[in-house]
């Protein structure tokens, strides 16, 4: 199928879909023609990836881990599995340190508005 068609396929844009292919995340294949044609497989590893960038993994790591979750069983899923889930759980402990310093700093702002409320009246 053609980018316009995968686009509405996967619920990704068009200008995603490129920026993927640019990435290394996706190899649609070639009409005669130039155009991309996407084939169901594509779509599907489309996806995947829409699903993680939506959880906030960085490019880099699903680059990295991409071929082994969506290549099918081998001898090497389970160490990419593995090392995979290690790194999930580093991204998410530091998002959670920054979550943290976030509600410490939205806490402190509160309380200097609530101060500032009192003093105003």
């Amino acid at each position: 199928m053609r980018i316009s068609e995968a686009s509405r396929a996967s619920g990704v844009s068009a200008r995603s879909l490129r920026h993927y292919e640019d990435e290394g995340l996706i190899v649609p294949g070639r009409f005669s023609n130039g155009f991309r044609d996407y084939c169901q497989s594509t779509i599907d590893r489309v996806l995947v990836i829409r699903s993680l960038l939506e959880s906030g993994l960085p490019v880099r790591l699903i680059r990295e881990v991409l071929p082994g979750l969506t290549d099918g069983l081998d001898a090497g899923t389970e160490v990419v599995c593995s090392e995979f889930l290690h790194e999930v759980q580093g991204y998410r402990d530091r998002l959670a340190a920054r979550i943290a310093v976030l509600s410490g700093q939205q806490a402190a702002l509160d309380a200097y508005l609530r101060e500032a409320r009192r003093t105003d009246r």
